[in-house]
């Protein structure tokens, strides 16, 4: 493993980064005040080919792997303006689709994706299953006329208002022993017996959350993905490109906060001299580099296991790296919030804005817990505690 980017990598960073800053935090505090979306950033990324830097070249995508959709995620949110939506639209679902898709779901979907011209949520969580996919109790059974009936709810789904289908976590009745076991549909947004309606989020971002009710909803026998003994497989699939584009938007607006604090702290004079010079202002902010500096690291390593094909090892370092991101993020927006002073708190200068949206990245897609868990027990070898 090399951790220097290739030519090809830098020329990707670089172009994001520049599409990027001609939108800013500014355009994202606007969208989530209006209730507007991200339209148009998210178009030009799909028009760059951006969105689709994972998708096989066979479908008109970029052919490469979750390393460059790292770089993709890091740099839009480093200019301030994250797209949540890469994280489960070209992350998971165009992922799954991608391993565990029929022939057919490849050729409908994945050009699509590789272009940006559709978007398409997930949907695991439940009211009472949380972090416990066992519990899910979302059904599908077979309908005798042909198809599927769907019919559960689902809890924190993230942008389902401005995207064209729901990939649906659910559980199918094996006729045999009568157990259920984990499969995946796609779920068109427009599906009679599919409603949502929006959670009352104390985070204000252009991207809502929802829950989302299915009665009894009728889907085609094509909307299994990948047929009815690749379900866990499937999700797999998608578990950790989700935790590590995760990582990599967390790390971007680490980044971005963390030139803001650095930036004021050079300019802001109080008695003789600007406030960058104190230790008490200037170590904070390194301690807030070096830690963010970290978790680009195993996020990268994390996303060069994924596209190496080695899953085992991807597993491990893709928790890492979220937990990682996640905790650096909020400490590097907490310096330089304190930085700033009166005026972090600001809505003017753009970090105070910040503190929500990283605040998540410790409890979603997996808290923070739950990775203790894993490594405890999957890494450590220590009995499992829940």
């Amino acid at each position: 493993m090399d951790l220097r980017e290739t030519d090809e990598q830098q020329l990707l960073r670089s172009s994001v980064a520049a599409m990027a800053a001609k939108y800013g935090h500014g355009y994202m505090l606007e969208k989530a005040r209006t209730g507007g979306k991200t339209t148009e950033l998210w178009a030009d990324a799909g028009a760059a080919g951006y969105l689709g830097v994972a998708v096989p070249a066979e479908y008109g995508g970029g052919g490469a792997g979750m390393v460059e959709l790292s770089i993709v995620a890091e740099e839009i949110a480093a200019a301030g303006c994250p797209l949540l939506l890469i994280v489960v639209s070209p992350a998971i679902a165009a992922t799954v689709i991608a391993t565990s898709g029929t022939a057919e779901q490849k050729e409908r979907w994945l050009p699509r994706f590789a272009d940006g011209s559709v978007r398409m949520s997930f949907a695991i969580t439940e009211p009472d299953a949380g972090s416990n996919s066992h519990r899910i109790t979302t059904t599908a059974r077979r309908d005798p006329a042909g198809g599927w009936r769907l019919s559960g709810t689902k809890y924190y789904i993230s942008g389902v208002d401005e995207t064209d289908a729901t990939l649906v976590v659910a559980r199918l009745e094996d006729a045999a022993s009568g157990t259920l076991r984990p499969a995946m549909f796609i779920v068109p947004t427009d599906t009679p017996g599919m409603t949502f309606q929006p959670i009352d989020m104390a985070i204000h971002s252009p991207e809502k959350q929802f829950t989302v009710f299915f009665d009894d909803a009728h889907l085609p026998d094509d909307a299994l993905v990948g047929g009815e003994e690749a379900g866990l497989a499937a999700l797999f699939a998608g578990l950790n490109p989700e935790r590590i584009t995760v990582a990599a938007y967390s790390n971007g607006l680490a980044r971005y906060a963390l030139r803001k604090g650095v930036d004021y702290a050079k300019d802001r004079t109080v008695w003789k001299a600007p406030i960058g010079s104190h230790q008490a202002i200037a170590h904070p902010l390194a301690k807030a580099h070096v830690e963010v500096e970290l978790a680009r690291m195993a996020t990268t390593r994390a996303a060069w296991f994924y596209d190496a094909g080695d899953h085992a090892a991807a597993g491990e370092a893709a928790n890492i790296a979220k937990y990682a991101a996640a905790e650096a993020a909020i400490n590097a927006v907490d310096a330089a919030v304190q930085a700033h002073g009166g005026n972090g708190m600001s809505m003017e200068y753009g970090v105070g804005t910040l503190i929500g949206a990283v605040r998540a990245a410790r409890i979603a897609p997996v808290s923070r817990e739950m990775i203790l868990n894993f490594i405890s027990q999957h890494t450590l070898g220590l009995p499992k505690s829940y």
